[in-house]
């Protein structure tokens, strides 16, 4: 469970979001968020303020950028809120690494709200395989 900056991932890394809740990593086609401990990640509070930095870096809507939740640390967020984000943010895809059983039934609740499938990763490098895969694809 180590952050992408300590990983061979971070080479690729275009820009790097820092803010006072975690940090949000912007490559090509993929948004690698990580957030800190203990944080209840909120529409108003920390979507809104990550979406309208990643619109101004790539001027994309979203729809051609994979969003990874990579969960090196314990977390929650406001299931309901994921309406808002959707609604102001189309994904191309949506994956989360989970290194520990607890964040299954997270994906269970998100997968409610997002209606394209989200993918469940053990590790962050299998996560950014998919996202070569959905590239391949088109899917």
């Amino acid at each position: 469970m180590q952050s992408i900056k300590n990983t061979d991932f971070y080479n690729n890394v275009l820009k790097e979001l820092n803010y006072s809740f975690g940090n949000v990593f912007i490559l090509s086609g993929v948004i690698i968020s990580e957030m800190n401990e203990g944080v209840v990640f909120s529409w108003e509070e920390h979507a809104s303020q990550i979406v309208k930095d990643v619109i101004n870096f790539t001027g994309s809507d979203g729809s051609d950028i994979v969003y990874i939740s990579h969960r090196i640390n314990s977390y929650s967020v406001v299931p309901t809120d994921w309406l808002k984000f959707f609604k102001n943010f189309s994904l191309k895809g949506y994956g989360i690494v989970c290194y520990k059983n607890v964040g299954f039934f997270n994906v269970v609740i998100e997968n409610l709200f997002f209606t394209k499938k989200i993918r469940k990763f053990s590790n962050l490098e299998e996560a950014l395989y998919w996202v070569k895969y959905l590239d391949t694809v088109g899917a």
